[in-house]
């Protein structure tokens, strides 16, 4: 069984990089999800795209979720036996546990795709917003995806390019729109250790799952996400939604300061929407989503 780790920091494309790369394909694959946060809302994408996906329980799959991390793989071997399997931590995770898990259960073909926001990235590596977790998740990859470069201007994505060559020397750097990568480089084979040493497994960022019991309005919602992106109740590094609005359902995303509403292809049963950031002011939060 071939096994790909997805990693990124929230928001840099790791589910469309999965919807993209699982699309018309015919391997027998499954995906599984490690969500933040207590509403899992990327197993219902990827599921919704007739995509094969199990989601882990909220927590982090390398430390509190590690058992349930080593069953929950040993049961997908044994009664589904995928091709191929592919394992989305969550965003504030490294993919270090995942890889340590791996070892364990002596799985050997293994891949580690790594994805960076490339209009952002820079100035979070100088500004060391995330320390050594982009150590672990830049040289732990053995492909980077240097993603949205259609939102940053050729020379910062020079730039970005040689800092990513100079942390990880070894890994296969592809320059990406909304994730688009050539299923063939998924056989190229790893070139860093399995064990990696850095100081810990996970980021820690406060997170608020938000429930919605009624149909909204597409534009209130929009509305609501565009003032998360102002700064004004904290700083969100991440939010996405699945909202049933009286226009249908939807999906909503805050990623790199930009909100996106795209029609979701189902009916939703519930509709809810997760915050993820520091020094939230959830009472406000709380009040502007009614």
């Amino acid at each position: 069984m071939k096994t790909t780790i997805v990693c990124g920091v929230l928001g840099a494309g790791k589910t469309t990089f999965l919807r993209n790369i699982l699309k018309g394909g015919t391997e027998k694959t499954v995906v599984l999800v490690n969500d933040f946060g207590s509403v899992g809302i990327d197993g219902e994408i990827l599921s919704v795209g007739g995509i094969e996906t199990i989601e882990m329980p909220s927590g982090c799959v390398c430390c509190t979720l590690r058992f349930d991390l080593i069953t929950t793989i040993e049961k997908i071997v044994k009664d589904m036996r995928p091709d191929h399997l592919f394992i989305e931590p969550s965003g504030v995770a490294s993919p270090t546990g995942v890889i340590d898990v791996l070892d364990t259960l002596k799985l050997k073909q293994v891949t580690v795709v790594g994805i960076i926001d490339v209009t952002e990235f820079i100035e979070d590596y100088e500004a060391e917003m995330y320390g050594w977790f982009f150590k672990s998740q830049v040289t732990c990859s053995d492909i980077i995806l240097v993603n949205k470069v259609d939102l940053a201007d050729a020379g910062k994505v020079t730039k970005t390019v040689q800092l990513i060559e100079k942390i990880n020397p070894k890994a296969v750097i592809v320059p990406t729109v909304n994730a688009e990568l050539s299923e063939e480089l998924l056989q190229h084979k790893r070139n860093v250790p399995g064990k990696t040493d850095v100081q810990g497994h996970t980021l820690r960022f406060e997170t608020l799952a938000l429930r919605l019991d009624k149909t909204a309005d597409i534009d209130r919602i929009t509305s609501f996400f565009e003032m998360l992106a102002s700064g004004e109740c904290g700083k969100i590094v991440r939010a996405k939604g699945l909202v049933q609005t009286g226009q249908g359902p939807y999906r909503f995303d805050l990623a790199s300061k930009q909100v996106a509403a795209v029609p979701f292809d189902v009916e939703l049963k519930e509709s809810r929407i997760i915050v993820i950031g520091t020094d939230l002011d959830e009472e406000k939060i709380r009040i502007e989503i009614g």
